[in-house]
């Protein structure tokens, strides 16, 4: 037995839990504590595994609570009565119409939690999951103090979220140790799959619309719902606080709606603490990764249904390498939140009766939000291939498509590449000398290695009588690019903090550090929907970039003066490089958005119009991104105008209509346009002065 393997052994023991380590040779991986949990699922029959006993430890003791009871609880509720009758009055119906409603919308959206029904979902996902991994690799670590903590308050479990097999990994695991299946958040488009939607249902996943808007009613009903879950404590509650499957495979910026109703019981003294767990799990290889970078070219997404779910029964047949679902440590909202809020306030009025959240606790679930995300991040995975995906994007497309990387250079870079991660404080997926080439070989899809080049897949040209059209090439070639990217984007996070203040340093062309902090926090402002930066910490975030550069050689620092090392400017133009896609992308939108005649435009109309003008940019040489062609991308740079105020969205609009200042935009432009012609004297067409 490895000695990591007794340590956690131990852990389990000194601590009373019951998780069951089932094999005494199961072998962990690495130092971090991780253990796969497939290892003994295939050396057992699924059916054994489905019908093996399960008896979790509840929290406080308390008895389930079933479907109907929970239903009953939030349709009797004070707050709901309340509301049903505010609602009342405001349209002219009659309390009973208005009740009825709600509980349409309750039977529409509760889950309905079957033990029998977890057991077949537990026989069905262990067949696939064996099929389509090699490993499912979880730290046991962090199982135990989840495994704790749902005895000692209501526990949030909230993982990122970038594939639908986040849905079903998490319970899948707590199934197998023992730990209370969580009820789960999950979109509304799935609970119309025939058949899949009734079992999802039976699972523990409740359903919510995508679009609620100011539907009060609604509102009203899923508040209570997810708070009287939270309130009893009867099952872990589960959902993705980014709001949306990522479709970039980077983190989103977080959605507050969820996060305000979970935390609400405990500001309102009506639970004495609420335990958050970040989860972080990380692929290899993304099941979805086309489909993925279809949407992100416009293609629609495909409607979710049991058919399609059959039609895309090929996807079975690929390998998808290795899964790391890592449990964060249990955070406290009661000492989070401490010195943050004032409590006292909700005491003014009575509970049952609905409170808008003030500006302090708004800005404290906005900052907690963020948090959850930051540790998200920090404790994911980082594989080879996404370093490999880093270096590759640096390369000239022409270079990627037709002439091909020498592969003895790309190896060579990304040992480079990872001892630099290293020293950014990254966790790293590398587990064995021959990684680079199986690596390789496992996103077979994107990339091929033939006669020691390394050269980048592109579609099929279709059966036609006449060539491709340029336009119609490069389009061919988008899919794997964006694919590309969105490996490189599981990475970013690690290199986006020193990436900022190595540009800031070539720009200013400064040591004052008070000069590199305040190019540095423009950055931070302009793409704060672009990466995750907890709100207030620009300052450190700061230091953090500081240190790590520092760390690795590239820079000499001072109290008051920061010079580069004649070893650092390496590491300065990757750094440099690396955000380079992101300035040239913002740049161009800022530019279709000053050339245009109208000041009033749709997002329908835009997104597509810019995809033309990249392509345009690429064929002529002065543009080296597929970035732009990014629907998320695009709709990034118009929430930071909007932020900004140099785009406002105009609201008796019904198409998402929205005014662009284009004197505030230029101004924008012309300070990332400094940036861009400094660095890259073709980028210069997209400048605006």
């Amino acid at each position: 037995m490895s000695t990591t393997h007794r340590k956690v052994e131990g852990l389990v023991e000194s601590r009373g839990l019951h998780i069951t380590i089932y094999s005494a040779t199961a072998s962990l991986k690495d130092e971090d504590g991780f253990t796969d949990v497939l290892e003994e699922r295939r050396r057992s029959s699924d059916l054994s595994y489905a019908l093996r006993t399960f008896t979790p430890q509840l929290y406080k003791g308390a008895p389930p609570c079933s479907t109907s009871d929970l239903n009953k609880a939030v349709l009797e509720s004070h707050y709901l009565r309340y509301v049903a009758k505010e609602i009342a009055m405001e349209t002219g119906s009659s309390v009973e119409k208005v009740r009825e409603e709600a509980c349409g919308i309750l039977e529409e959206m509760s889950q309905n939690l079957q033990l029998g029904f977890i057991r077949l979902m537990a026989y069905t996902v262990n067949k696939v999951f064996k099929r389509v991994f090699r490993s499912i690799y979880v730290n046991m670590e962090g199982l135990s103090m989840l495994q704790q903590a749902v005895q000692e308050s209501p526990v949030i479990l909230i993982p990122n979220h970038r594939s639908y097999m986040d849905f079903l990994v998490i319970s899948y695991i707590l199934f197998t140790y023992d730990i209370p299946i969580p009820v789960i958040a999950a979109g509304i488009p799935l609970a119309g799959m025939k058949i899949v939607g009734g079992i999802l249902r039976r699972s523990g996943a409740f359903f919510i619309r995508r679009a609620i808007g100011s539907d009060k009613l609604y509102w009203a009903v899923l508040t209570e719902y997810v708070q009287t879950i939270v309130r009893t404590g009867y099952a872990p509650l589960e959902f993705y606080v980014e709001g949306f499957r990522s479709r970039t495979l980077k983190s989103l910026v977080p959605k507050l709606g969820m996060m305000d109703m979970v935390l609400e019981p405990y500001f309102k003294g009506e639970v004495f603490d609420v335990t958050l767990v970040p989860i972080s799990i990380s692929y290899d290889r993304v099941l979805e990764e086309s489909l993925l970078a279809l949407e992100l070219l416009g293609v629609p997404k495909p409607k979710e249904s049991t058919m399609g779910l059959f039609k895309a029964s090929s996807v079975l047949q690929e390998d998808y390498g290795c899964m790391h679902v890592n449990f964060g440590r249990p955070l406290s909202a009661r000492q989070l939140c401490e010195g943050k809020i004032n409590r006292s306030e909700y005491n003014l009025i009575p509970r049952d009766l609905p409170q808008r959240p003030t500006p302090e606790t708004q800005g404290c679930v906005n900052w907690l939000a963020h948090l959850i995300v930051r540790t998200q991040e920090e404790g994911s995975l980082i594989s080879p291939w996404s370093l490999m995906a880093c270096l590759l994007l640096q390369a000239p497309v022409t270079t990627l498509t037709e002439e091909g990387l020498q592969w003895h250079e790309v190896t060579k870079k990304t040992l480079w590449l990872r001892k630099l991660a290293l020293d950014f404080g990254a966790r790293l997926n590398w587990p064995d000398a021959d990684v680079m080439s199986s690596t390789m070989a496992l996103h077979h899809s994107i990339v091929h290695h033939k006669a020691g080049r390394v050269y980048l897949v592109q579609e099929e040209e279709p059966a036609k009588q006449h060539p491709l059209s340029p336009e119609e090439d490069v389009m061919r070639t988008a899919p794997a690019m964006l694919m590309l990217v969105s490996y490189r984007n599981q990475a970013l996070h690690v290199f986006v903090r020193p990436g900022m203040l190595a540009t800031a340093i070539h720009i200013t062309k400064s040591a004052q550090r008070d000069e590199l902090f305040t190019f540095f926090c423009f950055l931070q402002d302009v793409f704060s929907n672009e990466f995750i930066f907890i709100p207030g910490r620009a300052s450190q975030d700061f230091e953090e970039a500081c240190s790590f550069l520092q760390k690795c050689g590239a820079v000499l620092i001072s109290q008051q003066e920061m010079t580069v090392s004649d070893t650092g400017l390496e590491v300065l133009s990757f750094l440099q490089k690396l955000l380079q896609p992101f300035l040239d992308s913002y740049q161009l939108m800022f530019r279709f958005l000053c050339e245009e005649e109208d000041c009033v435009f749709t997002e329908k109309r835009v997104l597509p119009a810019v995809r033309n003008l990249a392509t345009k940019l690429i064929l002529s040489g002065d543009l080296h991104t597929f970035e732009a062609f990014s629907s998320d991308v695009q709709k990034n740079v118009l929430s930071a105008l909007r932020r900004l105020e140099a785009v406002t969205k105009l609201r008796a609009s019904e198409q998402n209509e929205y005014k662009v200042n284009k004197g505030a935009v230029r101004r924008i432009g012309d300070m990332l346009c400094k940036f861009i012609c400094d660095t890259d004297d073709a980028a210069a067409i997209l400048c605006l002065s």
